[in-house]
């Protein structure tokens, strides 16, 4: 299955160190932007394994957000929780073209025939 690229707009509109949530989601669930330090972007379904807190509220640092529910620490490369939390959330990837950022969302399954 494919990828439809959307784009969120400039990367400017992510703070160094902080997240985005936007105003579409996938597959019913919100998704958030987190952008690190050193000007990485990652994309996450925005809701921590534990207890589906919100992960664009939590605090960045290095490549991980920390829930501000619980304070799971949740690695944004993949989605995974931070030992010895257990879960994850779905990771999608990001790219940055000409200073957009462009989410990769699963294309729609085609109709059956």
């Amino acid at each position: 299955m494919g990828r439809s690229w959307k784009n969120i707009g400039s990367m400017d509109n992510i703070p160094i160190q902080g997240a985005r949530r936007l105003c579409f989601g996938h597959e019913g669930r919100p998704i958030a932007i987190f952008r690190t330090v050193d000007d990485q972007f990652f994309a996450l379904i925005d809701e921590c394994p534990h207890r589906r807190g919100p992960l664009s509220e939590g605090i960045v640092s290095g490549k991980t957000v920390t829930c501000p529910l619980h304070n799971w620490v949740i690695d944004l490369t993949d989605g995974g929780a931070v030992a010895p939390d257990e879960g994850r959330t779905t990771s999608l990837p990001i790219r940055v073209v000409a200073g957009e950022l462009h989410v990769g969302l699963p294309a729609a399954a085609e109709p059956a025939a």
